[in-house]
């Protein structure tokens, strides 16, 4: 299976990342950004979403028309700062389910540490888009994903702000069979294991913690 990465290139979309990298950048602004932004990916997101045929009255006879089943959708947010996003795609799909994923990285080995897991029930029947705005190590991504597929979902798509060649290339040798969609791959890590240039830490930027 060859993986898929797809690179969000709207014009609204690169623009208001855009103004999220600028360090200039309040919190407030930063925080309503993420959720504009996560709204108009929620659209690329669902683009080939499986849909269904039901039966409804228009004003004028009964007709058979196609909609996405939003009761089957799951937002798997990894915390925290996954959790930015959430407004944003509820805004789209606003009868998905939402689940949690707590990790945080270690300092010393970058290696993602699971505290929370929580998601619905019935999950082999439900799509899963996993949240999380950076895909840098890839170490939590890919950990996130190993979770959720010990639920059996039916499938599974990761989204996110901005990636890296590194992330990419660790998540896909895990996962090759999960798409990633992104406005941004840009140029790799530093010693921190920061995506550079990128828009620095998304959590404190979203919760001002920074």
């Amino acid at each position: 299976m060859k993986p898929e990465l797809h690179i969000i290139d709207h014009p609204l979309v690169q623009h208001k990342l855009t103004l999220m990298r600028c360090k200039e950048t309040s919190t407030k602004s930063f925080r309503q950004l993420v959720q504009e932004v996560s709204t108009l990916l929620a659209y690329e997101v669902t683009r080939d979403m499986p849909m269904q045929t039901i039966e409804i009255e228009t004003p004028l006879e009964r007709m058979q028309s196609r909609v996405i089943d939003g009761k089957k959708v799951v937002l798997a947010s990894i915390l925290r700062a996954g959790n930015g996003f959430l407004d944003g795609m509820l805004n789209v799909l606003p009868s998905a389910r939402v689940g949690h994923i707590g990790l945080y990285r270690d300092p010393n080995t970058l290696q993602a540490v699971e505290y929370y897991f929580k998601m619905p029930q019935g999950m082999e029947e439900r799509d899963v888009i996993v949240l999380d705005p950076m895909l840098a190590t890839g170490n939590s991504a890919v950990a996130a994903v190993d979770r959720l597929k010990q639920t059996n979902p039916r499938s599974l798509r990761f989204v996110c702000l901005v990636a890296c060649p590194e992330g990419v290339k660790r998540f896909h040798d895990s996962h090759p069979d999960v798409p990633i969609y992104t406005p941004a791959v840009d140029r790799g890590l530093n010693e921190h294991g920061y995506i550079v240039p990128g828009l620095g830490d998304a959590g404190d930027r979203i919760f001002g913690t920074r």
